[in-house]
Parts: structure tokens; C-alpha cells; sequence
């Protein structure tokens, strides 16, 4: 694929979706090797329109259980998808969806008064939309074809192609 971006713009792009990566990576190895960590108390304080299904969800050990293994392995995966230019697609699509639940598991509406701490005085946008945000600019830049593994599984496809229809 021929990037039609400026060696800035695509450096600018694959920067954004490797540091994205990096911290999905990151919050997933952190939360996989700390025995103690589980979702349950960030579920547990959701507020909001869509409060008592998070919560219902923390209320029942096998969901809380389930839970917690797609978020450590979801994180893990969706970074590294992203971190190596692989199905970056997918590992867009799918970071996005987690994002969102997060966003709305604990949104920063006004009257909403978190027993978690959060980082700062937010008014309807936080780093957890930010970043949504930021992986929705890269779902629209097929970086992945320009610098990742998908660049090298586009290129091995197409020359599996020549080489049938030269056979």
C-alpha cells in the first residue's frame, strides 16, 4: 500500500498507535501479575445511566472471574496488536469497545462523586475518552499497512497471488 502521508505525518500516526499500544500492554501485564487485582471495586463504584449492570456484573463471582480474564488478556492482546502493527484493525476496534465500557462504567458527568480517586477535575471528557478518541484516529489510518505486520502479510499475500496466476 503507498502511504499517501508525509514521512511526519506517518511517523506521527505509528507513534500515537504504538504509545496507545504500549499502555493497553502495559495496564494488562500489570493487572495479570498482581494476584490481588480484580475489577470488582471499579465496578463496583460505576455511577451512571448504566450503574446496575456493573455493578450486577461484580455481583456474581463467575461474571466478575470472566470479566477479569478479558480485561488482563483483552489489554495484553489489544496492545500488542497495536505496538506490532498486527490485525491493527481488530486491536483498534476492539481497544475502542473497552474504552467505552470503561467510559461509561465511571463517566465524569457532573454530580457524580467517585469513592475512586480520579486524576484531575473532568467535566464529560477524561484520559479515557481522550484516548478513545486517539484510537479512533488510528481506525482511520491504516497505519498497520504502512508500518507493522500486517505490511508483511499484505505483501507475502500479494506475492502468493503472482505467483499462482504466473504458475
Amino acid at each position: 500500500m503507498r502511504s499517501d502521508y508525509s514521512g511526519a505525518q506517518t511517523t506521527a500516526l505509528v507513534a500515537l498507535r504504538f504509545a496507545i499500544g504500549w499502555h493497553f500492554f502495559y495496564e494488562g501485564v500489570a493487572k495479570l501479575v498482581n494476584p490481588h487485582w480484580t475489577a470488582a471495586g471499579y465496578l463496583e463504584a460505576s455511577q451512571g445511566f448504566m450503574a446496575d449492570f456493573f455493578v450486577d456484573l461484580a455481583s456474581n463471582p463467575s461474571t466478575l472471574a470472566t470479566i477479569d480474564f478479558l480485561n488482563e488478556w483483552g489489554l495484553i492482546l489489544v496492545g500488542l496488536g497495536l505496538m506490532l502493527g498486527f490485525l491493527t484493525r481488530t486491536a483498534t476496534f476492539f481497544g475502542i469497545v473497552m474504552l467505552l465500557l470503561y467510559y461509561l462504567a465511571t463517566p465524569p458527568w457532573p454530580g457524580l462523586i467517585y469513592s475512586i480517586p480520579a486524576e484531575g477535575a473532568y467535566l464529560f471528557i477524561n484520559k479515557t475518552f481522550i484516548e478513545l478518541c486517539a484510537l479512533f484516529v488510528t481506525l482511520l489510518f491504516p497505519t498497520g499497512h504502512i508500518v507493522g505486520l500486517d505490511r508483511l502479510v499484505r505483501l507475502a499475500r500479494a506475492r502468493g497471488s503472482v505467483q499462482e496466476s504466473n504458475a
